[in-house]
């Protein structure tokens, strides 16, 4: 019995092993075949399941619906629900902004409490609105707003420390970064405990972490939707002293495309790991901004973070590695039929693109890749390169070893030159004999251009 088990903690391990977080990728929800919209997101994680909680931009900037997704990996995600909807009037009202839902639990109240940012859309309110429920990911009741201590408030974000005490990180954009006491029951403001004057660096898309002793506070600058170069600085106190401000990604790389928004610690029956947790804005179509997930590299008060292509969380231990490495097949290659052909496609490997996938009817234009190899009879992350000059996303009908993947695959709106990610999780065969198919969705029109598929080599 006991080595059954052994083998089936094995298998489980690389099984969560074998799925990779890919930065910047479209990341397609399993259950409704769209893009993930939980921006500004944060994720708290209970009774093994992670739960991510952020803004639905389907629609534009303003505010629709708080949804809540859940996985048990960090890689594949099901759609839970909404948590709050958009109402007649209000601050959930329509033409209003609602942004960076942040959700901690109290124990004492056994209450789930969100704090989120509540505006106008011109951003002249500032302030916090605060809802709660009895469940993670049930509805919430909205209980109002107000501007913390009488002063702005803008981005947001929120912090449990191990005594249980919470605290509000605020951006008031007249003075500074603020970090305030909660009461007791998170539903109010205590007092200030640190202000990071404007002086100094201007500071907002705070996030904070504690390892031990230290705590680590990121943020962004202030250059609204465009991204910069973002910041750390380490305590042992949130009273202070805190250290001055230090760069923890590539300098000039503006943090990779992305500006701060969460960090997340999984504490492994290993290690704990701490992971970034970034937004690449689109701000033209913010509908079709992705995640920038990337583990930290902690080491005493000393933070860095490199990007990676791919990657590999096992939740259960907290041990990350870089991901495989990969086989590329080109999509001109691919066996295209019933009117699917090679088009020219700027920025794409080999100057050509698997074209016309789709149609006016289901499956239409099909694209098959044939003798795609594996090292391993595994499940796994497969990576597709496209082009889609659209305004909006395509979609297309994924099929490996004659198994559809999901309803559909959304590939994201992409710039001239540069195509995109999208990420679909795939079951491969042992050998080089496995089959991908990329055809039609019914009602869909056409897919994606197809650069070439990215298959992990093991």
């Amino acid at each position: 019995m006991r080595q059954s088990l052994a083998l089936t903690a094995a298998l489980a391990g690389l099984a969560r092993a074998s799925l990779q977080i890919i930065p910047g990728a479209t990341w397609t929800v399993q259950d409704t075949g769209e893009h993930l919209q939980a921006h500004g997101a944060g994720v708290i994680q209970v009774d093994g399941t992670f739960y991510m909680i952020g803004e639905d931009k389907t629609d534009g900037s303003n505010f629709q619906n708080i949804n809540c997704y859940s996985s048990t990996d960090l890689v594949e995600w099901s759609y839970v629900g909404a948590l709050l909807t958009l109402q007649d009037s209000g601050d959930l009202g329509p033409d209003r902004v609602v942004e960076r839902p942040k959700v901690i639990y109290n124990d004492d109240t056994s209450t789930y409490v969100m704090y989120l940012h509540i505006d106008d859309s011109s951003y002249a309110e500032a302030k916090v609105g605060v809802a709660t429920s009895s469940s993670v990911c049930g509805s919430y009741d909205y209980q109002g707003s107000f501007q913390p201590l009488d002063h702005q408030s803008r981005d947001i974000n929120l912090f449990k420390d191990d005594d249980g005490t919470g605290y509000l990180l605020t951006e008031d954009r007249e003075n500074g970064l603020r970090i305030e006491k909660l009461s007791s029951d998170y539903l109010s403001v205590e007092n200030n405990t640190y202000l990071f004057s404007n002086s100094d660096l201007g500071i907002e898309a705070s996030a904070l972490l504690r390892i031990d002793s230290t705590y680590y506070l990121f943020g962004s600058q202030l250059t609204g939707w465009d991204p910069n170069d973002n910041y750390y600085a380490t305590a042992t106190s949130l009273s202070g002293p805190w250290s001055d401000w230090a760069l923890f990604a590539d300098s000039g790389s503006n943090t990779y495309s992305s500006q701060t928004n969460f960090v997340l610690k999984i504490e492994g029956s290993s290690k704990t790991t701490a992971i970034y947790l970034g937004d690449r804005w689109h701000s033209d179509a913010l509908f079709s901004s992705t995640y920038v997930w990337l583990p930290l590299t902690i080491d005493g008060t000393s933070v860095s973070m490199k990007n990676q292509v791919n990657w590999v969380i096992d939740t259960a231990t907290g041990e990350w590695s870089a991901g495989p490495s990969e086989t590329e097949y080109e999509g001109e290659d691919a066996t295209l039929s019933n009117d699917a052909s090679s088009v020219s496609c700027d920025g794409c490997s080999g100057g050509n693109a698997a074209g016309y996938i789709g149609g006016d009817s289901a499956p239409g234009g099909t694209a098959t890749f044939s003798n795609v190899s594996s090292q391993a009879s595994t499940t796994t992350t497969m990576r597709i390169k496209y082009q889609n000059l659209d305004s909006t996303a395509r979609y297309a009908a994924v099929s490996v070893n004659g198994k559809e993947v999901g309803t559909q695959v959304a590939f994201l709106p992409t710039t001239q030159g540069t195509p995109g990610t999208s990420v679909v999780h795939v079951k491969l065969a042992e050998g080089d004999a496995n089959e991908v198919v990329l055809a039609g969705v019914e009602g869909k029109g056409y897919g994606p251009d197809v650069d070439r598929l990215m298959v992990p080599v093991s």
